[in-house]
């Protein structure tokens, strides 16, 4: 991930910290960008990439001690800050991402302390290695359930300039490998479907080509574990005939206690004449009980079309109107003979 700074022509500032740093979804791969990585150390003869990220558990009080690896794979010396932080749910796409570096941590973040010689900066030699050991102090007031972060390494080199506006900015790169870390207590998956909403747009000429439709939900974890959601979605029109049916499907995403992100399902051929009705379901298939689901309906209409005819209708009403009044003008009728007030008795 690129983290991008200011810079003036006349004193370089680095200020880091401009973004997030994303990372991949669900798949466990360790963190790398071809150039460095960041990855759990692994035990004596064992391969690099042994764990993938960071797991342990602690109960309330406890301290918790382990390695992270910086693996050096360029040709030249680099240094890094590192640095333990929070993990977040993106809002919108829910991508996973690590807290910047001027962001202060709450949870593991806060709770973990890097060794001393990690305090400033680390230096990895060319095609070289350096482990940094690190102690989470689990506080005796953490509450249960499931708390993460991750191991940063910032690469303090500006590796390029950009432009934004009139301002030019230099461009750093961090890699950070995930901690999952939990403490034990009750624990309790919770997942809901919540704000499900419709947008559409209809062709000009209905019928000629398909309609396209929107559906944008929010998923919210509201237990304190993280979970995984699957997702489907389906849609009935009038008299229950089935417009839309998509089955289960893994999102890809770890979804954090307490966070809430927006999704969104592209429908292509979206009904353009029928009231129809939408439903959003999610599951996780590590907790065969979690269900939650959500719906809304919408009217599809060509209001295209429609206004066509309303349009076409008026015109016909106005040119029937202006006819009747064109013949009335043309034979007015003969008027009513008076009365013959002599005869009148």
């Amino acid at each position: 991930m690129r983290i991008r700074t200011p810079r003036s022509p006349w004193l370089p500032l680095l200020l880091t910290g401009l973004c997030a740093l994303l990372l991949p979804g669900a798949t466990a791969t360790a963190a790398d960008n071809g150039t460095w990585g960041v990855f759990p150390t692994p035990a004596a003869g064992a391969a690099m990439t042994d764990r993938a990220y960071f797991f342990h558990q602690g109960a309330a009080g406890t301290t918790v001690s382990d390695s992270a690896t910086i693996l050096n794979s360029s040709d030249k010396e680099l240094t890094f800050q590192v640095f333990a932080t929070d993990a977040m749910n993106t809002p919108s796409g829910g991508a996973f991402a690590l807290l910047p570096v001027d962001a202060k941590p709450k949870d593991v973040g806060a709770w973990t302390v890097l060794a001393p010689e990690a305090a400033t900066t680390v230096t990895v030699p060319p095609k070289g290695r350096k482990d940094v050991p690190f102690t989470v102090k689990v506080p005796a007031d953490a509450t249960p359930g499931d708390h993460v972060g991750g191991i940063v390494a910032l690469n303090t080199a500006v590796e390029g300039v950009q432009r934004e506006g009139k301002v030019q900015v230099g461009v750093k790169r961090s890699v950070g490998a995930r901690l999952y870390f939990r403490v034990p207590g009750p624990v309790a998956a919770g997942l809901s479907v919540e704000d499900v909403r419709v947008s559409r747009s209809a062709p000009v000429l209905p019928w000629f080509d398909d309609a396209r439709a929107t559906v944008t939900y929010t998923l919210v974890n509201r237990g304190n574990v993280v979970v995984e959601p699957r997702v489907t979605v389906s849609a009935r029109g009038l008299f229950g005939r089935e417009v839309l049916d998509r089955p289960a499907r893994d999102t890809r995403l770890v979804l954090l206690p307490g966070r809430r992100v927006e999704l969104t399902e592209v429908w292509k051929d979206a009904p353009q004449l029928d009231w129809v009705d939408v439903k959003v379901s999610a599951d996780a298939a590590a907790h065969p009980d979690l269900r939650s689901e959500a719906g809304t309906d919408f009217l599809a209409v060509p209001w295209s079309a429609a206004g066509g005819v309303l349009v076409l209708a008026g015109a016909g009403a106005a040119f029937w109107l202006l006819r009747r009044r064109r013949r009335d003008e043309e034979d007015p009728g003969q008027p009513s003979p008076a009365p013959d007030l002599a005869t009148a008795g």
